[in-house]
């Protein structure tokens, strides 16, 4: 797929981040605003890391992924 831009390793380490932080806000180890915060940046990475593409990275033309 042409369009992804992150790199196996990236997206593994995304997924991971993100389910850390889902679950720090989640399970309220960290409170809020805080939690809220990790809630949102944690959707953010595990979303970018099972599809494979992240906006800020095309923004910034960044790419891990070599084709």
């Amino acid at each position: 797929m042409s369009y992804m831009n992150e790199a196996g390793w990236d997206r593994v380490a995304r997924v991971v981040v993100g389910l850390a932080l889902l679950y720090l806000g989640w399970a309220g180890v960290v409170s809020s605003p805080w939690g809220t915060l990790f809630e949102i940046i944690g959707v953010v990475f595990l979303v970018t890391g099972v599809i494979g593409w992240c906006p800020l990275y095309a923004l910034l033309r960044i790419r891990t992924r070599r084709d």
